[in-house]
C-alpha cells in the first residue's frame, strides 16, 4: 500500500521550523542525498549556520517571503569577531548571522534578478503559489519537499551561483539532478532553475534533459538502498561501522 500524508501535515510543513527541525526530520530530503553518499554516519544531523546557507536563505525570503524579513538579524560591525559580535549574538540567543555589508550583497542579486523582465514575470506570475510542501512515496520510501514557486508550467527554484558558466556541473556535484527528478515526482511539473552569478550578476534559466534527469533517479535508488541499510525499518548493516571500499 503506498504510503501517504495528511492535509493535516502538509499544513504543519508550511513552518519552516517543523519542516526543517521538527516534523519534517522523519521524511527524506534530497539534501540527504549527499549525506548517505559521502558520510552516512552525519545522516539526521543538521548543518551548521554558516554565510553561504544564511545569504541563501535570506535571498530567497527577500524574493518569496518578503514579510518574514525581520526574522533575521543583521550586524552592523565589519567584522564576525570581537565582544561586540558576541554580545550581539547573545542579545539575539543565535549562532550566527549576516553582517550588514553581506545583507547588501543579497540584496543587488535581488534588485538584479527581480528588475529582469522575463524573470520578474516568472516569479511573480498571476496564480503561482510560494514555499509550498509536499510530501510523496518514491520508490518505497516518503519525500519531501519544498518548491520555492509552483508556476502554470514549472515548479521554479531559485540558485545562487559562485560561478554560472559551470553550472551544469554544479548540476550534477550539488545533486540538483535528483533535486529535479524529486520535485517533478512531488509536483508533477518539470523543475526549472533560476540562477544568479554571485560574482557577475549573469543570469540564467536551466531546465534539465531526460538524461540528467534520469541520472538523478539514480541517485535517489541508490539513496534508498543506502537509507535502508543503515536506517529503515529493518537495517542490516550498522551505520558506526562504514567505511568506504573501492578499487581505485
Amino acid at each position: 500500500m503506498e504510503k501517504k500524508v495528511t492535509e493535516k501535515v502538509l499544513n504543519l510543513l508550511k513552518d519552516d521550523s517543523e519542516y526543517y527541525a521538527g516534523l519534517g526530520k522523519q521524511f527524506l530530503s534530497n539534501s540527504d542525498i549527499g549525506t548517505l553518499f559521502k558520510n552516512p554516519k552525519r545522516f539526521g544531523i543538521g548543518l551548521d549556520e554558516n554565510k553561504t546557507l544564511i545569504m541563501g536563505r535570506y535571498f530567497h525570503t527577500k524574493i518569496l517571503e518578503p514579510e518574514k524579513l525581520d526574522e533575521f538579524h543583521i550586524y552592523s560591525g565589519a567584522v564576525r569577531r570581537g565582544k561586540a559580535y558576541e554580545d550581539f549574538l547573545a542579545e539575539h540567543q543565535i549562532s550566527f548571522c549576516l553582517l550588514e555589508s553581506e545583507q547588501h550583497q543579497v540584496d543587488e542579486w535581488v534588485d538584479t534578478m527581480m528588475s529582469h523582465l522575463d524573470f520578474h514575470d516568472l516569479i511573480r506570475e498571476e496564480g503561482n503559489q510560494y514555499e509550498e510542501p509536499m510530501v510523496k512515496e518514491i520508490y518505497g520510501e516518503l519525500w519531501k519537499g519544498k518548491a520555492d514557486i509552483i508556476g502554470k508550467d514549472f515548479v521554479y527554484d531559485l540558485k545562487t551561483s559562485g560561478d554560472i558558466l559551470s553550472f551544469k556541473n554544479s548540476v550534477y556535484k550539488f545533486n540538483y539532478d535528483s533535486q529535479a527528478y524529486i520535485y517533478q515526482e512531488l509536483f508533477g511539473k518539470p523543475l526549472m532553475f533560476l540562477v544568479i552569478d554571485k560574482n557577475t550578476l549573469m543570469m540564467g534559466m536551466y531546465q534539465l534533459s531526460e538524461e540528467t534527469l534520469a541520472r538523478g533517479e539514480g541517485k535517489v535508488k541508490k539513496a534508498v538502498e543506502i537509507y535502508r541499510k543503515f536506517f529503515g525499518e529493518h537495517p542490516t548493516e550498522d551505520v558506526n561501522q562504514f567505511y568506504y571500499n573501492e578499487i581505485i
